[in-house]
């Protein structure tokens, strides 16, 4: 019998979308899913003081990863442990942003926030997340998805003082983001994503300068890269808009991999024929704060279903998003029924684990 292939390219692997609820002990769980993520630094998020917190978010960045490994995930994240949001850490580190002085945007829900303020040319002063990949990878043996945001979302989440346009301050995003995931490859990341949830949101937008501002991001990055796209966190997005405006598109950008969510939105799986050149990976668990756990056998149902409109050898399955806003216990559930389930869908096909 031949050998499995490596969770990189085999059938019907399992990841996660990028994060993971942080312990009590680290933030403050009660604050963090009462407002919406940051754009500007949160540091009252944090329970602990700033001399002990990397030490602290070591430790929390330990759990996650013996939780993944635990749950029998395929490929595994950090799970996000050192973020007071998927974008904030990494969008205000750059030279050109005025953190002080914030300025203010709309969120994908029609309400205005304190974003980076754009105030000159968008560059790394360095690396940002070199230090988080490398404890990872010298922390397991799992091939690892690492996430950075990506520059179209960046531009939506910023007040652009500088550039000419938007465009242009999304192409100044996506400079350093190819700076900063040429870093991470170097630093042992098996998978670099880019998290681009406002593609659905503001479809008009995207298909004006979206793309070009992605291939910069991903231009000359080695190995395999992925693109994340959905319709924002359940726990505070609930207004949500039918379908996937803009995901043709997305199977002529640069990324190998597309990430996308099915359950939240009860979306037609039908899209997937829309992206016949990629490998998809699958969000199957929903992550809403009134979802119960779901049963191994549900998520093979929802697998099964996606197969009759993608071959096995293309479709990764993965929760829905981020799973920052849930109780730890109730992720961790989640993902064993994930794991579970595509086992169930593995054996039908005769595809080794």
């Amino acid at each position: 019998m031949a050998a499995p292939r490596s969770p990189l390219t085999a059938p019907l692997r399992t990841t996660v979308v990028g994060s993971y609820p942080q312990p009590d002990w680290l933030v403050d769980r009660s604050q963090l899913g009462s407002r919406l993520p940051p754009r500007i630094r949160a540091g009252e998020i944090w329970r602990v003081s700033e001399p002990w917190r990397e030490q602290a978010q070591d430790d929390a960045t330990l759990l996650a990863i013996r939780d993944l490994e635990r749950a029998g995930i395929d490929l595994i994240t950090d799970g996000e442990m050192r973020r007071e949001s998927y974008s904030n850490r990494f969008a205000t580190a750059l030279e050109g942003i005025d953190i002080d002085n914030p300025g203010t945007a709309l969120d994908r829900t029609g309400h205005a926030n304190p974003v980076p303020r754009i105030v000159g040319p968008i560059r790394r002063r360095g690396p940002v997340m070199v230090r988080d990949v490398e404890f990872l990878r010298r922390n397991t043996d799992l091939p690892i998805r690492f996430t950075i945001p990506g520059p179209f979302t960046m531009a939506q989440q910023a007040q652009n003082d500088y550039y000419p346009d938007v465009a242009a301050a999304a192409l100044g995003f996506a400079e350093a983001v190819n700076d900063e995931l040429r870093d991470l490859k170097r630093a042992g990341a098996d998978i670099v994503q880019i998290d681009e949830p406002y593609l659905q949101a503001r479809s008009a937008e995207a298909r004006a300068y979206a793309l070009p501002a992605i291939a910069r991001a991903l231009e000359g990055i080695e190995g395999i890269t992925a693109l994340h796209t959905c319709f924002g966190y359940a726990h505070v997005v609930h207004a949500r808009p039918e379908g996937y405006p803009f995901l043709a598109e997305l199977d002529g950008s640069a990324a190998q991999q597309i990430v996308i969510e099915s359950m939240q939105q009860h979306v037609d799986l039908a899209m997937l024929a829309s992206l016949p050149h990629k490998r998809v990976v699958l969000g199957v668990l929903n992550l809403d704060d009134n979802a119960a756990v779901e049963t191994p056998a549900a998520v093979a149902a929802q697998i099964r279903a996606a197969l009759t409109h993608i071959t096995p050898e293309r479709l990764m399955l993965a929760p829905d998003c981020g799973m920052k806003y849930l109780p730890r216990e109730t992720a961790f559930k989640k993902l064993c029924a994930l794991v579970e389930g595509t086992k169930i869908v593995r054996r039908e096909l005769g595809v080794p684990d």
